[in-house]
């Protein structure tokens, strides 16, 4: 987990950030410090499909819900209230977010420790939309509403290395902070790009949409629209002469129209973007037709142009670093590095599908009763430490197991442990109410025989 983070006092005096044009608004992405002796956490509201209450209305409502129960603050849904009418009518859910970042030994906060910073945000359903190239072959870009249903828990989902996720949500408030006070670019520099890197299979490009999705919701404040843009690298090559050129020009003349609008937040993610750099080498080499380096270029130029926009993050990904040409390296403000998942993290992900499992009935749960409870991995190491010390609740044995499981998938991407469970159910000879320890047991055997299968 991640080291503990300092958390220093603020001067209550100064104006919030997310203050802007005289809106008074909760700060987007709070930051690990005390306000009056209170923890900045965010908690995080989605209404019903069918509601039609005013966002400042159900977030009121939710604060003085919150105000009134003496609960603790940990990582996860907290019940709606059934005798509140207005809340029961409008919210679907109300869920506690990233707690664990900001909290010394991950110690649990407590009701009078903190300041709720309460986020009301509802789920876009419309899909993503395509625009095809001239020659009808390849989509060049798909655009969502965000937030957009189809990305919902996704960032729940995403476990990596301590701190990657809250990395990525401070640099994203810090980059747009700096445009909208102002700050002069040439005297310090920043592009709103992302680059992350690495191995297939460890969920980059997941975690740039949930980044975007999770964005949009912290900064629905100041950005009542949010927009992503998935672009085809490859769409912009197009097999005619000349005719790539027009094929950026018209994605960027979109982009540009979407940007206008001051009050919207345009998330443009380029997948595999050394195809980009791969296009320019191959053509300063001679082996690739020159339209190919001005294609390459102008997109780079587009980008730039981006750069005076304030309401714009590019978000991209590459499984080759090595190929990624270094004049797009040398944009991106943040290069974050996204390997194979760590022990703690395949446990973390395993844990996760179990629990899965056993809230769809899948696995069977009869001999532990209904609260069968797997610790994370910190709370793992401890009850390991103090076998003694166990109740019936948490089954050392089965966690024993689980640990297991996940030191048997070293080298394993994170897509293949989010599959490995699916295949060790196929494996069961009586998929039916399966027992836990056996399942865990036949899951351990299939990741030996994944890993035996991998290539050289």
């Amino acid at each position: 987990m991640s080291a503990p983070m300092e958390i220093s006092l603020q001067n209550t005096t100064d104006r919030d950030p997310s203050e802007q044009n005289g809106d008074v608004s909760e700060p987007a992405v709070p930051s690990p410090i005390l306000t009056e002796d209170k923890v900045l956490v965010s908690v995080e509201v989605c209404l019903k499909p069918s509601s039609t209450a005013r966002i400042e209305d159900v977030r009121s409502a939710v604060k003085r819900m919150l105000e009134k129960r003496s609960l603790s603050y940990v990582d996860g849904p907290i019940p709606v209230p059934p005798d509140d009418s207005f809340i029961v009518e409008n919210v679907q859910r109300i869920c506690i977010c990233d707690t664990d970042e900001w909290v010394e030994n991950h110690d649990i906060l407590l009701f009078w420790q903190v300041k709720p910073v309460v986020h009301v945000f509802q789920l876009s359903e419309e899909g993503p939309c395509e625009e095809f190239s001239g020659d009808g072959q390849l989509s060049t870009f798909n655009e969502w509403i965000l937030p957009a249903k189809e990305f919902d828990g996704m960032w729940d989902s995403l476990i990596y290395e301590s701190g990657l996720k809250q990395r990525l949500l401070r640099y994203a408030a810090s980059a747009l902070l700096f445009t909208e006070k102002g700050v002069d670019p040439f005297l310090v520099s920043w592009n709103r790009i992302i680059l992350l890197h690495g191995p297939p299979g460890t969920g980059k490009t997941s975690l740039c949409k949930a980044l975007a999705q999770k964005l949009s919701i912290r900064f629905s404040s100041r950005y009542p629209q949010c927009q992503l843009v998935e672009v085809n690298a490859h769409s912009l090559f197009s097999k005619w002469f000349s005719e790539s050129g027009k094929l950026v020009a018209k994605l960027f003349q979109k982009i540009q129209e979407m940007v206008e609008e001051e009050n919207n937040l345009v998330f443009i993610l380029i997948d595999e973007v050394e195809s980009l750099a791969a296009a320019r080498k191959a053509a300063l080499s001679g082996s690739e037709p020159s339209d190919s380096i001005r294609v390459v270029n102008a997109l780079l130029t587009q980008m730039d142009k981006l750069k005076s926009s304030p309401n714009v993050i590019i978000l991209t990904t590459s499984n080759i670093t090595a190929a990624i040409d270094i004049a797009f390296v040398d944009r991106a403000d943040i290069k974050a590095y996204v390997g194979p998942p760590t022990l703690q993290a395949r446990y973390e992900i395993l844990r996760s599908c179990l629990k899965e499992l056993l809230r769809t009935g899948i696995l069977s749960n009869s001999q532990e009763g209904d609260h069968l409870t797997l610790p994370n991995y910190a709370g793992l190491k401890e009850k390991l430490s103090a076998p003694l010390i166990q109740d019936s609740q948490t089954p050392l044995d089965l966690c024993k197991q689980l640990l297991e499981a996940a030191e048997a998938c070293e080298g394993l991407s994170g897509r293949s442990l989010r599959k490995l469970p699916f295949l060790a159910h196929a494996a069961l000879a009586s998929p039916y109410s399966c027992d836990p320890s056996k399942f865990l047991s036949t899951m351990v055997d299939t990741a030996k025989r994944e890993r035996s299968e991998l290539p050289d």
